[in-house]
């Protein structure tokens, strides 16, 4: 059992350290990098494998922890709202993935699209609800240019990439 727990917290870490890495490689393409969404993939991945509370916690911790540390995102509005999206993400994923008996690609895309839907919609919740405190406006032509338009890179990156992953990695346990 203990075992255990100290191997999730050590791939728990591995991914954190994803989720603060990968931006400095995909910032180094000027036109789509930030939109590759880099953040995103090791909570998907780690809701997926380590289950819906360790994606939760890594989702909340990745772009606060990247905020204090490299100043970006800006803490606010940005890494906050990012904090809320990227929690969700890891904690439905987790959840939705949990409850398919069989551990297939389908129950994969099930639980991913559940998730990236879900996740984009917290984003623009809290968002809405940080402009309002401050007096401004999140309107809905903002929010898809934030949650759709502007990731389409990232959404089709991980479309294709995490159901890969997870096919190369389906006999493997994290558990």
């Amino acid at each position: 059992m203990r075992n255990n727990q100290i191997r999730k917290l050590t791939y728990a870490a591995m991914f954190l350290a994803l989720g603060l890495l990968l931006p400095f490689l995909t910032g180094q393409i000027p036109e789509i990098g930030s939109k590759l969404c880099p953040m995103h993939l090791p909570v998907l991945m780690c809701g997926l494998l380590l289950g819906p509370y360790y994606g939760a916690l890594v989702g909340l911790i990745t772009p606060l922890l990247r905020s204090l540390m490299f100043g970006m995102p800006p803490m606010y509005p940005g890494a906050v709202a990012m904090a809320f999206e990227l929690c969700t993400y890891g904690l439905v994923i987790g959840l939705v993935y949990r409850m398919f008996k069989r551990k297939n690609t389908a129950a994969v895309y099930c639980a991913l699209l559940v998730a990236m839907v879900l996740g984009r919609v917290v984003w623009g919740i809290a968002r809405y609800v940080m402009m309002a405190i401050q007096g401004g406006s999140f309107t809905m032509a903002a929010f898809i240019a934030g949650a759709i338009t502007g990731s389409i890179p990232g959404i089709i990156l991980q479309l294709v990439l995490i159901p890969l992953i997870m096919y190369l990695l389906k006999n493997r346990t994290f558990d």
